[in-house]
């Protein structure tokens, strides 16, 4: 399949959470791609010390972009010379010049770039977004899609339940699982791949996490700390089982059995901890209640219209999440840490508002 695919971006790492597995299939099957960033990043955050400070960030971000692109095969990468963060203070109609001068020498098929909400309301989401959708409409050669998060009913919480007490053995992630999964689970909520509410908790020396014989809505990934793990028998003994430390989770067996805790944890020292629940927890929930038992919220679905077009990139969510882990200052993650099943639930399908010209719901960009 021929043809050329085009996103306009705000910041490297926008494009593959974006239209990083649909480029990467389309290429595959012999489209040419290129994908154009406003900024650098430079603004952005810094997961990983080891590989960038504030003044080099720019430039590390621009060459961790090549190599993502890489990793999805585009074959072409361009910036616009933009500081990041000050997309909104420039002059509209000098942006929409810039990226009409792309589009005029590219000359794409399709363009992908944010929609009007930015994905989740960031400035130069919105800005990029709003000038490349009115280059197109000058342009008008060919099709414009708005890339689109619809709020996924997945849950982490009850996925990583069923994974855990799957296991022969318990799971003991490595030294830096912790930090770098909770970075990884806090984006891909902010997005809508899953649904759950994640937070972190702190709990001092002594404090009882979980309770045996209590409603399970809570997992539990350790960031820092100790934790012991221990049954009351029926006669009020108690019998310690374990001590958990960083990388290792618990309540996991009483949410794959949808039943009360089976033990007591406990805080040996002061522990930190990622939180997963179903929902944002009520402030006057009870402990030991279940959701349902605290809260009659509606169940709402996604406020804003439908996706028209949404492309399966199950195949090829090796490379998309490789072209993640290539944008280290941001994702320090190693792509075999998290089981292909959990990536395909959540990342293995993109969605998209076909802007120019509409039409009704589609699963080819090209078609």
């Amino acid at each position: 399949m021929g043809g050329r695919i085009l996103g306009v971006f705000a910041h490297p790492d926008d494009e593959v959470f974006c239209v990083g597995g649909t480029m990467a299939k389309y290429v595959q099957s012999g489209a040419e791609a290129m994908v154009v960033s406003a900024t650098r990043g430079e603004a952005g955050q810094i997961r990983d010390a080891s590989v960038a400070t504030r003044s080099t960030l720019g430039a590390v971000r621009e060459a961790e972009l090549r190599e993502a692109c890489a990793q999805l095969g585009v074959q072409h990468v361009a910036f616009f010379d933009h500081i990041d963060g000050t997309l909104a203070d420039l002059d509209h109609d000098s942006l929409v010049n810039e990226v009409g001068q792309v589009l005029h020498d590219f000359d794409p098929n399709v363009v992908v770039t944010f929609g009007p909400d930015g994905a989740y309301g960031h400035p130069d989401h919105v800005t990029i977004g709003s000038a490349t959708s009115a280059a197109c409409s000058m342009w008008d050669k060919g099709r414009l899609y708005h890339s689109y998060f619809p709020k996924s009913r997945l849950l982490l919480v009850e996925r990583l339940a069923e994974w855990l007490t799957a296991l022969q053995d318990r799971f003991q992630g490595a030294a830096d699982f912790a930090r770098v999964f909770s970075l990884f689970a806090q984006e891909t909520t902010a997005l809508g791949y899953a649904d759950d509410h994640i937070d972190v908790g702190w709990f001092p020396p002594g404090v009882s996490i979980v309770e045996q014989g209590e409603a399970a809505n809570e997992l539990y990934l350790i960031l820092s700390g100790v934790v012991e793990v221990s049954q009351f028998q029926p006669d009020g003994t108690r019998t310690t089982l374990r001590r958990s430390g960083p990388g290792e989770f618990f309540g996991e067996i009483a949410i794959a059995r949808h039943s009360t805790r089976t033990a007591q944890v406990t805080a040996i020292e002061a522990v930190t901890c990622l939180v997963f629940t179903r929902r944002a927890p009520a402030l006057w929930r009870g402990r030991g209640l279940t959701d349902s038992q605290t809260s009659n919220e509606a169940a709402l679905g996604d406020p804003r219209p439908g996706a028209t077009t949404v492309i399966d990139v199950r195949g090829v969510i090796d490379r998309k999440i490789a072209a993640i882990a290539a944008h280290r200052t941001q994702y320090p993650i190693e792509p075999e840490m998290f089981p292909r099943w959990m990536l395909e639930d959540m990342m293995g399908h993109e969605h998209f508002v076909r802007a120019r010209p509409p039409r009704e719901p589609e699963s080819d960009l090209f078609s």
